[in-house]
């Protein structure tokens, strides 16, 4: 059914970051929002009426996530990431079932809507698990199948799969389109550079997103240099790039990198979080701003973060920014804050998701301030009301979310699976694998 909801405070995340007051959201029956603005100036409406108390903006968008690796939360947690993925990681995987997969990824989805995550773009096996995960939840994905050439992986036979998915159900499928699938190759050192090929004339072929590891280490970026240039280098040569492509990390590149990035179209998932607890290094977010590059936010997996909670990273993205820097001006609050919607979705090539326009999906959050951070009421100015939500309020004032219209998160708690048997059926799965 069609809605409007009206809230004190709503931020549509347009590119000025405006701080609309005494606004309306209007909601179509298909989900898709119809209008946008102040309340006096709304167009009529028969639409139910939801009074909300707090601040309405979109739902976050996590631009970069393993997400059913909540079950290996905590393991090898003190090593360096080549060491961590060959001795703790890769051999933890390969124990999982598909069925440990949907039960990681049922506990991260709801993870994620409590922290008013709305879509996240995952890179995984087992996609089916993911996308019947999601579908339960009620949550917005982006997927990548994994395609890996290793030992005990077939990546023509994974990106075959992955063509055939797209070709028999299209690149977006499920009620309110909550489901996009694409490719996933992991890595420019886990793929030859021939298959990274085949894999961007698939992907462009069907107008599908690539999402890839790029230089995400200093001992991967130092060999890549040393035999091709730079991974973006290689990935460019490989004809990876030229359509659709998410480049996740992007810690070590050269000027000559971005600028790759820039004339290709490359959009990037920062993973502040992520990169600081493998000590991968600090993207040079300041540069690839500039360059033009659509540039979002995403946590990595929760193996590697250690968590999905994507206003943390805002805030990291921040700090790490300006402490790098030594700019305190570098990445402002409103900055952060259009990072992780209409940021990150740029970055994953979509304009339907990530902002509170016309025709975008309905995908909400409702923060409330009945919080410390909030401690000036919503009175202030535009700057400090901006400022206490990005640096002081965070995840946990988050009330209500909506996904293409319907009620996922009410009140802080989930509606469509139970926290306690997601959480429990995640214990008993990590109990099985230890």
């Amino acid at each position: 059914m069609s809605l409007r909801l009206r809230a004190p405070i709503v931020l549509p995340c347009d590119p000025t970051c405006s701080v609309l007051r005494d606004a309306v959201v209007d909601v179509d029956a298909g989900g898709r929002i119809t209008h946008c603005g102040p309340r006096a100036s709304a167009p009529p409406s028969s639409a139910p009426v939801r009074e909300l108390t707090g601040i309405l903006l979109p739902g976050l968008v996590n631009a970069h996530a393993h997400s059913p690796m909540t079950l290996l939360r905590g393991l090898g947690g003190d090593l360096p990431l080549v060491r961590w993925l060959t001795e703790v990681i890769w051999p933890a995987e390969a124990k999982l079932a598909p069925a440990d997969i949907h039960t990681g990824m049922v506990l991260g989805s709801l993870e994620m809507l409590r922290a008013g995550v709305t879509t996240s773009a995952e890179m995984y096996f087992h996609g089916e698990e993911v996308v019947r995960a999601v579908l339960d939840t009620g949550a917005r994905l982006v997927l990548a199948p994994a395609v890996i050439d290793a030992p005990g992986w077939d990546w023509r036979a994974q990106l075959a799969a992955t063509s055939a998915w797209i070709d028999a159900d299209g690149l977006r499928f499920g009620p309110g389109q909550r489901i996009e699938v694409g490719y996933g190759p992991h890595s420019g050192y886990m793929l030859s550079p021939a298959a990274l090929g085949e894999v961007g004339a698939a992907a462009r072929e069907r107008g599908a997103l690539v999402q890839v590891h790029v230089s995400e280490s200093l001992p991967e970026d130092v060999a890549q240099r040393e035999s091709h240039g730079s991974m973006a280098a290689l990935m460019d040569r490989a004809e990876l790039f030229g359509g659709r492509v998410l480049a996740a990390h992007s810690v070590h590149l050269s000027d000559e990198d971005i600028a790759v990035f820039a004339r290709r179209g490359v959009g990037v998932a920062h993973c502040p979080g992520s990169n600081m607890k493998l000590a991968s290094g600090i993207a040079r977010v300041g540069d690839l701003r500039a360059a033009g590059v659509a540039l979002g936010l995403g946590t990595d997996g929760p193996a590697s973060n250690d968590d999905l909670d994507l206003w943390e990273d805002m805030r990291l993205a921040g700090l790490l920014s300006r402490v790098s820097t030594l700019d305190s001006t570098a990445l402002g609050a409103a900055d952060l804050l259009l990072m992780a919607t209409r940021g990150s979705a740029a970055a994953l090539s979509r304009d339907d998701i990530g902002v509170l326009a016309p025709g975008a999906w309905a995908d909400l959050v409702h923060v409330g301030v009945d919080d410390p951070a909030f401690a000036g009421g919503l009175d202030v100015s535009d700057e400090q009301l901006l400022s206490n939500l990005v640096w002081a309020a965070g995840s946990r004032t988050v009330r209500d979310v909506w996904v293409a219209g319907d009620v996922v998160v009410s009140e802080g708690a989930p509606v469509r699976v139970s926290w306690d048997e997601a959480l429990g059926a995640s214990r008993k799965a990590v109990a099985g694998l230890v």
